[in-house]
């Protein structure tokens, strides 16, 4: 926190006079809104320092090639906590939630939704042009191994917490045919790998990309299936 209250102050040049702790969304990474006068920053301190320079790189590279993504701002000597462009609380998840839940969207919310997924397309291929790829954490791509990662989260944090049965060997026998048609695929492109509505923010009618700390090399097709299925 204080380093936090430390590098509003350096930024600003006045002392961070409210502080407030947002929703991290199940992180172990703690984020919180400093205001000082009509200044507003989100401030983060993060428990893994390569998972922070993940996102610090990753945001000035974006930024550097014009997607719109939060801006950092300032960073702690130890590395350990950043401050970055406050860009509200509107995720596209709340804001699309009448048409969500109801099945019937209005002519707004489909275009943040047609916006949002014109814009993907942007941070994947642009994204990567000229990326240092050993910057990205855990991995630099989407091998074998990350692909199991997430199978089998699947299978144990939402398959069998439903109670649901089901044959385990024929599972496996399905995400070992994934795992090879993932990895089949070759290219250059940036997998933003939790592609979600929660993780696009709405600010002036246009839509930001946020937590994308995870993101790697990998196949785009990823993320289209993964913003489908989190909705």
């Amino acid at each position: 926190m204080e380093n936090l209250k430390r590098l509003f102050e350096k930024y600003t040049g006045r002392e961070a006079e409210e502080v407030t702790e947002l929703s991290s969304s199940g992180s172990n990474r703690r984020y919180f809104r400093l205001r000082g006068g009509k200044v507003s920053i989100v401030g983060v301190s993060g428990t893994s320092l390569d998972e922070n320079k993940a996102f610090i790189n990753l945001s000035r590279h974006f930024v550097d090639k014009g997607i719109r993504v939060p801006k950092v701002l300032g960073v702690s000597e130890d590395g350990m906590s950043y401050i970055q462009e406050d860009l509200g609380d509107d995720q596209l998840f709340s804001v699309i939630s009448h048409g969500r839940d109801s099945g019937e969207y209005s002519s707004m919310e489909k275009d943040l939704l047609a916006k949002t997924i014109e814009m993907l397309p942007k941070i994947q291929f642009k994204g990567a042009e000229g990326l240092d790829w050993s910057v990205c954490w855990p991995e630099s791509s989407f091998g074998e191994r990350m692909v199991m990662f997430d199978l089998n989260y699947f299978k144990y944090c939402f398959l069998k917490a439903t109670g649901l049965e089901f044959d385990e060997v024929r599972l496996q026998n399905d995400f070992e045919k994934f795992r090879d048609d993932l990895v089949a695929e070759e290219g250059n492109t940036f997998m933003y790998r939790d592609f979600q509505a929660r993780n696009v923010i709405i600010k002036d009618g246009e839509p930001y990309f946020i937590d994308f700390q995870g993101g790697m090399k990998g196949p785009v097709y990823y993320d289209v299936a993964s913003f489908y299925l989190a909705g």
